[in-house]
């Protein structure tokens, strides 16, 4: 973990551009990072365990179920950032049912 974490950051960072305000933004990169982290569960207790802030239980579960954030704007974000990496792309389709 420790050989991504700068990335991984700069990562959440970027992806939680959209969050309104800072704790949002922090329990993001906080819930990013625990669902990445080896384990078998993925709930708040133990992620908030895994990640050391277990103290933080309750805010990492309001950041989860009640914190008001718009996921499309973070998807839109997610987008962006893998289309800049990616570069542009080209597709064809051919609709091979209609005939």
């Amino acid at each position: 973990m420790d050989e991504v974490r700068c990335p991984l950051e700069e990562f959440a960072a970027d992806v939680s551009e959209p969050f309104a305000r800072a704790d949002q933004r922090r329990w993001g990169g906080v819930c990013l990072r625990g669902l990445l982290l080896d384990g078998q569960r993925k709930s708040v207790e133990p992620m908030a365990v895994r990640l050391g802030e277990d103290g933080n239980r309750q805010a990492l579960a309001h950041f989860i179920s009640t914190s008001p954030w718009e996921p499309a704007h973070v998807r839109a974000r997610l987008v962006w950032k893998v289309a800049s990496a990616v570069g542009p792309l080209a597709a064809y389709a051919r609709d091979v049912a209609s005939r």
